[in-house]
């Protein structure tokens, strides 16, 4: 194999790696766009904000939350009723579920309770998972529960919800 030969080989495969890198960046880019059709969303006071990839793409009050169906399950802890909506029906609402993958990173936190709930989209699609808001008897704020063995008791739940984070993978 002479020299000219190997330096074009070596090109030839540079630009190949260069063009899967390229492909995948713009693949990935095509994935998100459909969930962050409305550019930075204007919310009233009140509303939790629903961030795609950091960008605000909506926002809901617990009063939108009508429109859905609800569903309950007997906590573990006291044996009580827990009756609000599927989270995952809350963000079909707003974003395009279908472009998430199974992994895509779901986080539900309160800042004003320091806490939060690291999800993935396969978990809170899944309605045996009962990943739902509640609505928090007297102070008219969500609270995040499930029945995910590591937000079944009231102590992990996430109360007075104030924002929702997904990342796409």
């Amino acid at each position: 194999m002479t020299q000219n030969t190997r330096i074009l080989l070596a090109l030839l495969i540079l630009a190949v790696i260069v063009g899967i890198i390229v492909g995948g960046n713009a693949l990935r880019r095509r994935a998100a766009a459909p969930l962050a059709s409305v550019a930075q969303a204007t919310l009233p006071p009140g509303s939790i904000p629903i961030y795609v990839d950091g960008n605000l793409v909506a926002g809901f009050a617990p009063a939108d939350l009508d429109q859905l169906a609800q569903a309950s399950f007997q906590d573990a802890e006291e044996g009580k009723t827990q009756e609000g909506w599927m989270l995952s029906d809350v963000l079909a609402l707003h974003i395009d579920t279908g472009a998430l993958s199974l992994g895509a990173a779901v986080v539900v936190s309160s800042s004003s309770r320091e806490k939060q709930a690291d999800l993935t989209w396969g978990e809170v699609s899944d309605s045996g998972n009962m990943v739902m808001f509640d609505l928090s008897t007297g102070r008219g704020t969500l609270k995040l529960v499930s029945l995910i063995e590591r937000l079944d008791t009231r102590d992990e739940w996430v109360q007075d919800v104030d924002k929702i984070e997904i990342t796409v993978e």
